[in-house]
């Protein structure tokens, strides 16, 4: 197993290649990688077997996004691997509780994530709004992960029964990625960059709800993938069945973002492929950080879907 100092040298080292080939065009797309593939980075990610597994708050969380207002210290994780985003604040849940039923073989801690404030506390926006809770990989890793070492991050969501889920259409939970492009774009796309400029940008996969409107109707959710070139968000894989599902997303040399998503817990196969794109015509040249949403009506009243996650893992390959 390598150590965090030969990981984080083999990094600088990539990445020092991969900066130096970032203008040349890519002739051929790589295969798609299905995520869990190579070497798992203990570095980072988490299981939330720690009994003390703890979250501290350090309230009121930040609510950049509707009122510019960022309040410091964010909050954190006592492990150091989760803290709050500055953009639109923490959940108001972040809490280690029992695996659900059918988990991960062994697993006995997971993590809860819920809201009933997803705007500023205390004053209800009616709107769509979520919180931000972010791994802490850029850091601990004392930089990104070149899109060249085929990064990939894979995650364990419980999704409750429908009965207990907000009565509200829309989308309700979101997994994605912080992946850097270096001024380089697809052709036809309508996202310009100069050849010097860094842009972040957050592809992912949000579990969407269809509330049903009558009692003829029935309510159903899907998975929604952000974003095609032309930056759109689209319908993907309908969610046949709640309980645990098993998500995963990688980055392969020519800057493609692959997505996979299956029921269960099990390892992602090729079988679970939704599909290989360039979100906003981009190509990823380094994988930063993962982020989950927690989204809601943020309505004063109503509390999010309670959204279980566990043993969300970074792999890379060597």
């Amino acid at each position: 197993m390598c150590t965090s100092r030969t990981l984080r040298r083999a990094v600088r080292e990539v990445l020092a290649v991969a900066l130096s080939l970032a203008l040349i065009p890519i002739a051929a797309h790589a295969e798609p990688l299905v995520p869990g593939t190579g070497q798992k980075l203990d570095q980072v990610g988490d299981d939330f077997e720690d009994e003390r597994w703890e979250y501290r708050f350090h309230l009121p969380k930040s609510t950049r996004d509707v009122d510019q207002q960022d309040r410091f210290p964010a909050g954190e994780a006592g492990n150091g691997r989760w803290y709050e985003g500055i953009l639109r604040g923490q959940p108001d849940v972040v809490k280690r509780v029992p695996t659900p039923a059918s988990g991960l073989p062994g697993s006995r801690g997971s993590l809860l994530l819920q809201s009933l404030w997803t705007g500023v506390p205390g004053q209800p926006q009616n709107v769509l709004s979520q919180d931000d809770l972010i791994a802490d990989v850029n850091y601990r890793l004392q930089g990104a992960i070149p899109a060249a070492m085929s990064p990939s991050v894979v995650v364990r969501v419980f999704l409750p029964p429908v009965a207990t889920w907000e009565n509200r259409t829309g989308p309700h939970f979101g997994f994605r990625i912080a992946v850097e492009t270096r001024g380089v774009q697809q052709p036809g796309t309508p996202f310009s960059l100069s050849r010097s400029d860094v842009e972040t940008y957050w592809p992912g996969m949000f579990i969407e709800f269809q509330a049903k409107t009558s009692e003829n109707e029935n309510c159903y959710a899907h998975l929604r993938v952000r974003a095609n070139e032309n930056g759109y968000d689209f319908r993907s894989r309908q969610i046949s069945a709640t309980g645990w599902w098993t998500l995963g997303m990688s980055v392969t040399g020519d800057g493609m973002i692959h997505y996979y998503a299956s029921p269960g817990v099990d390892d992602l196969t090729p079988a679970d492929y939704l599909g290989s794109l360039y979100p906003y015509g981009y190509r990823a040249h380094a994988f930063k950080t993962f982020f989950f949403n927690i989204c809601s009506g943020d309505d004063g009243r109503n509390w999010s879907t309670a959204w279980i996650i566990d043993d969300p893992s970074v792999y890379v390959v060597r």
